[in-house]
């Protein structure tokens, strides 16, 4: 693609997919218009960076359409002074938005080439405020707690407290929550030391993170 042909389909990304998806904060448009997508792509599919689709990574994982994470970040409200613990690293790209949002990020990725992946990306990207951990992100980063903010990069079935317990009050976990064919995006705000608020936000599916406890079938 020539320099010209990227930045229409960047362009095109945002205003076709992104903004129509309810994402309207303006320095999230403005992210995903200067963070380079296509850097943080696989090489084999470099031609659909821009394209509504998840795009396969390594190790059986997948990168999020760019509309989720655009709507994703926009529902964290990041602000500057923001300790961010995300869960599931991918290829770097949410990753690079928070950082570049927050004052600090701490990323876990349970699989040793998508982190190396990651931080070869960041890297590339000049992003120094964001370190990718190759680390369960079921059991979150208790010794780095508590956190302003922890953002899940795919689904999970159900919220494991562990997670939440690392949040400080006043913090916001944003996750996509569920088991197909029906997912529910929330923000779960800390109110007090043992009060958590669950705002829903919108419905759509998503890959599960690797690891994370499914619910029992049986209910009592």
């Amino acid at each position: 693609m020539k320099l010209h042909d990227v930045e229409q389909a960047r362009f095109n990304m945002i205003e076709q997919q992104v903004r129509p998806w309810d994402v309207s904060d303006s320095a999230v448009l403005q992210l995903l218009s200067d963070v380079k997508r296509e850097d943080f792509v696989p090489r084999s599919y470099k031609a659909m960076a821009f394209a509504d689709m998840a795009i396969p990574l390594p190790g059986q994982q997948v990168m999020l359409a760019p509309r989720l994470q655009a709507r994703l970040l926009q529902d964290a409200a990041v602000q500057p002074t923001d300790k961010v613990l995300e869960i599931g690293t991918g290829s770097g790209f949410t990753t690079a938005l928070l950082a570049r949002q927050a004052q600090r990020v701490i990323s876990l990725e349970i699989n040793p080439e998508l982190a190396d992946l990651a931080r070869a990306n960041l890297q590339r990207a000049n992003i120094h405020n964001a370190e990718v951990r190759c680390a369960d992100g079921a059991l979150g980063a208790a010794a780095e707690a508590p956190f302003d903010l922890i953002l899940l990069g795919g689904s999970v079935a159900e919220v494991p407290p562990a997670l939440l317990s690392q949040l400080k009050v006043g913090g916001r976990l944003v996750a996509i929550v569920g088991e197909e064919p029906i997912m529910h995006a929330r923000v779960i705000t800390r109110t007090s030391d043992t009060q958590f608020k669950t705002d829903e936000k919108w419905d759509d599916n998503a890959p599960p993170l690797v690891n994370f406890p499914q619910p029992s079938a049986f209910k009592f």
